[in-house]
């Protein structure tokens, strides 16, 4: 299993590229609320058998920063302690993020996989269009996301306003570097996962060609087709096999879950 297998999920969006629209620009939050955790499991396949490799989750807390009220949302990846020896994976992603907004304010990350262990911290003003790390000051766009803010921002998207095929265009600060990225909105469909049948809503990002991902449209997402937006399955091949990754569990959604068709 190659880095990062156990975070898949958040790779959504730091491998998606293309410039956002001023229409697109500071998005109302209409599918969450403080309180919220989503809860995932991470399936591994190399010889056609799906390995239960580990767990990510995603919460949501109201806090304030600056004196502005934010949304501190956190999203985590870890293997199985079973794997542990094989890989061991402990990743934390933090964001501050605008309630009004949706807009980041400082972005953490800290990252511990295998050897690897890395460290990021971002601050952002988004009135001087620049955002401060530990190797400098760097220019950013007026409509820019870190890579937990991009997922909530991501799904706040109507994408009742679009037709199938369509590219939805975010910018995203990562690594000290901006990324031009969309998604291709693919339909809806009724859809088949570990916790349920659901109504789902289908789009596909476009991923870059890295150490674990081949570059292309090669991952596709399903999200509830209700008011929550809520993430149902990640699939996508991977250099080495494929992921995929189901929502277990969840609490404190902002409304009734129901796209729900039939739980397992």
């Amino acid at each position: 299993m190659r880095r990062k297998l156990l975070i898949s999920f958040l790779l959504i969006t730091a491998s998606i590229r293309l410039n956002a629209g001023a229409d697109f620009c500071g998005i109302r939050n209409t599918c969450f609320s403080s309180g919220e955790k989503i809860i995932l499991k991470v399936y591994y396949n190399a010889l056609g058998i799906y390995v239960d490799a580990g767990t990510a989750t995603f919460t949501t807390t109201l806090e304030s920063y600056n004196g502005k009220p934010v949304y501190h949302a956190v999203g985590e990846g870890f293997s199985n302690s079973s794997y542990d020896w094989i890989f061991k994976v402990r990743d934390k992603y933090e964001t501050y993020m605008d309630t009004a907004t949706l807009k980041p304010y400082r972005f953490i990350r800290n990252v511990e996989e295998g050897k690897y262990k890395k460290h990021e911290n971002a601050s952002f003003n988004h009135e001087a269009n620049s955002v401060v790390t530990t190797k400098g000051v760097f220019k950013t766009p007026d409509c820019v996301q870190d890579v937990i803010s991009a997922v909530y921002y991501a799904r706040n998207i109507n994408f009742d306003s679009y037709a199938v095929n369509d590219k939805i265009n975010i910018n995203m600060f990562l690594d000290d570097e901006i990324h031009n990225i969309y998604v291709r909105y693919m339909g809806k469909e009724t859809i088949r996962t570990r916790y349920g049948k659901f109504r789902a809503i289908k789009f596909k990002p476009l991923l870059i060609k890295g150490s674990m991902f081949e570059g292309g449209e090669k991952m596709t997402v399903w999200v509830s087709d209700d008011a929550n937006h809520l993430p149902l399955r990640i699939e996508s091949e991977i250099v080495v096999g494929s992921v995929k990754v189901d929502m277990m569990g969840y609490r404190n959604l902002r409304y009734p879950l129901s796209s729900l068709i039939k739980f397992r």
